[in-house]
């Protein structure tokens, strides 16, 4: 089933929250690496949507 939804019912601030990137590395288990890629590529503070297009984490096996 599909609902039409309007652009303005849309919540963007989750998407355009400033993250710190160590916290967000923290939260979402990315490696000592990707946080260092992280933080050379955006400093020390980055939107929810950069870093979540951005960050590569290893997928978790049973």
């Amino acid at each position: 089933m599909t609902e039409h939804i309007e652009p303005r019912q849309m919540e963007t601030d989750d998407l355009t929250k400033v993250w710190s990137v160590t916290e967000f590395c923290a939260r979402h288990r990315i490696d000592t690496g990707e946080q260092a890629l992280l933080l050379k590529l955006f400093g020390p503070f980055a939107t929810a949507s950069e870093l979540i297009h951005n960050a590569k984490r290893a997928p978790r096996f049973r």
